[in-house]
C-alpha cells in the first residue's frame, strides 16, 4: 500500500452517537421522502477499466480504513447510533454502468448519477465505462445523513489518493483558560446565524422550470493558480474568487436565459472539524447563507457592464468571508457544531436550506495532488453537491492536481444549464484580466 494512503484508524467502540447534524438530515429525509438528500463526486480515469469483480475486490480491500462506510444508523429519531453493519455486503454498494458506445457516455454517467441506492444502504459507487477502451469513471454518492463533503474527500483519498492532500485550515488547540471566551463567542455566533435566516426580504421567485427529478452534471476547469493569484492579490482566497465568478456567471446566465434574478443567496458549507477529527462519524460541517454580488456594483450598477473592473465582486465576497478565515471564528464554529442541541440544529438546517432563504448550494473542496486505481490514473474530478429541493442548482469546486474543476448539478429542465461552466470560466478570465482599480 502506498505511503501516502492514510493509515487505518484505531478500532472504534461498538457504537457512536449520531451527531445533531446527522439527526437533522435524517429528519429532513423523513419530511421529504421524494427528495434526494445526497451528494458525492466523480473521478475520471485514464486507462483500461477494471472488471466489476475486480473493482468490488479493490473497494473491499480499502474499506478497513473507513469503518464509517460499513456502519449503519440504528435507534429511534431521538437517540440514533452508528453501529457496525453485520449484514454489510460490498456487492450491494458497488455497481456498474456500461455505455453502449462512444455516443452514450453522457447517458451512462447520468444513469449512475440518478440510480437509486440499494435498500438499507447509505452510499454507492458506480463503475462507468464502455464508451472508449481507455477511459472510465467512478461515481461515488452518499446520503448526507451519513457523511459531509469533507469526510467524502477523505474517502476519495483513502480509495484513490496517491499524494498528500491539500491542507484544510483548522485552529490550534485552545487553552482551558480560553473556555469562557469561547463559550461566549459560540453562543453569540449561534444567535447571529439563527437570526439571519429569519430576515427574508420578500418572497423569492418560483423556479423557472418544472422539476423532472432527473439530475444532470456539467463541468468546467481553470488552472488552480489562476484562482489563487486573483485571491492573493486582493487578500482573499481561491474560494472567494470562485464565488465572485459564480456571481458573474449567474448574471450572464440570467440575461441569456431570460430568468430574472433580483438576488441570489448561496448556501456555503464550512468545515467544522477539530484537528483530531479527520474521519468522523457523520457530519461535522456548518452552512452559512451568503448573498452573491450579481448587480450591486459601484454606483448601484453592474460594474462589468459599465466597463469598470469586475474585481468589486471579489471584494464584496471577501468582506463577508474574512472572519471565516480567522482562527477565532473557526474555533467558535467548531464549538457551536459540537455542542449545539439537536432541535435548534434541525431548525436552523431546515430554515437555511429553504428556497425562501437560499437559492444555490456552493461548496469547494481540496482533494489530492494525484490519484489512481491500479495502473490507471485520475485525470479529472467533479463534485456532486447537494441539490436542495427548490434550489436552482448545486455548484462544487474541486482542487485536484493543478486544476480547479467546477461542476454544476441541476435538474435537467434548468434552462441553459449546460452553459453555466463556460460562463463561470469566462467570469474567472475577466477577473484575471481586469486591471486593478487605481
Amino acid at each position: 500500500m502506498p505511503e501516502s494512503v492514510p493509515s487505518a484508524p484505531s478500532v472504534p467502540s461498538p457504537r457512536h452517537p449520531a451527531h445533531a447534524l446527522d439527526r437533522a438530515f435524517l429528519s429532513m429525509e423523513r419530511r421529504h421522502p421524494d427528495a434526494r438528500w445526497e451528494a458525492g463526486g466523480v473521478a475520471y480515469l485514464s486507462g483500461p477499466p477494471p472488471s466489476l469483480a475486480d473493482f468490488r475486490a479493490y473497494v473491499g480491500f480499502r474499506l478497513p480504513q473507513l469503518p464509517l462506510q460499513t456502519s449503519r444508523v440504528e435507534g429511534g429519531p431521538r437517540r440514533p447510533w452508528w453501529r457496525p453493519d453485520s449484514d454489510f455486503a460490498v456487492d450491494r454498494h458497488v455497481h456498474e454502468v456500461v455505455a453502449d458506445g462512444p455516443g452514450e457516455w453522457d447517458s451512462a454517467l447520468h444513469t449512475a448519477l440518478n440510480a437509486p441506492f440499494a435498500p438499507g444502504t447509505y452510499w454507492g459507487a458506480w463503475l462507468v465505462h464502455g464508451h472508449v477502451p481507455d477511459r472510465y469513471a467512478v461515481c461515488y454518492r452518499f446520503r448526507h445523513a451519513c457523511q459531509d463533503g469533507s469526510a467524502a474527500a477523505m474517502t476519495f483519498r483513502a480509495m484513490l489518493g496517491e499524494g498528500e492532500p491539500s491542507a484544510r485550515p483548522v485552529p490550534g488547540k485552545g487553552r482551558r483558560a480560553d473556555l469562557p471566551r469561547r463559550v461566549g463567542l459560540a453562543v453569540g455566533l449561534a444567535v447571529k446565524f439563527a437570526a439571519g435566516p429569519l430576515v427574508v426580504r420578500g418572497p423569492r421567485p418560483a423556479l423557472p422550470f418544472v422539476p423532472t427529478g432527473e439530475r444532470r452534471l456539467w463541468r468546467g476547469r481553470v488552472p488552480a493558480d489562476a484562482l489563487r493569484r486573483i485571491g492573493a492579490a486582493r487578500g482573499g482566497s481561491a474560494h472567494d474568487v470562485h464565488l465572485a465568478a459564480l456571481a458573474g456567471a449567474l448574471a450572464a446566465w440570467s440575461e441569456r436565459s431570460g430568468v430574472p434574478l433580483p438576488r441570489v443567496t448561496a448556501l456555503v458549507p464550512v468545515d467544522a472539524r477539530r484537528p483530531d477529527e479527520d474521519q468522523t462519524w457523520g457530519n461535522r460541517c456548518f452552512a452559512l447563507p451568503l448573498e452573491l454580488p450579481l448587480r450591486t456594483g459601484p454606483k448601484g450598477a453592474d460594474a462589468s457592464r459599465d466597463g469598470a473592473p469586475p474585481l468589486w465582486r471579489v471584494d464584496h465576497v471577501m468582506a463577508r468571508t474574512r472572519k471565516l478565515r480567522g482562527e477565532t471564528w473557526r474555533q467558535a464554529m467548531q464549538d457551536m457544531v459540537r455542542f449545539m442541541p439537536g432541535r435548534p440544529t434541525e431548525w436552523y438546517l431546515r430554515r437555511v436550506t429553504s428556497p425562501r432563504v437560499t437559492d444555490v448550494m456552493a461548496t469547494s473542496m481540496p482533494l489530492a495532488d494525484q490519484a489512481g486505481l491500479g495502473d490507471t490514473h485520475v485525470t479529472g474530478t467533479a463534485l456532486l453537491p447537494l441539490l436542495v429541493p427548490g434550489h436552482l442548482f448545486g455548484v462544487g469546486l474541486s482542487f485536484f492536481d493543478t486544476w480547479a474543476e467546477v461542476s454544476f448539478v441541476a435538474d435537467r429542465a434548468l434552462p441553459l444549464g449546460e452553459s453555466l461552466p463556460g460562463l463561470w470560466e469566462r467570469a474567472v478570465a475577466e477577473l484575471e484580466e481586469a486591471p486593478a482599480p487605481k
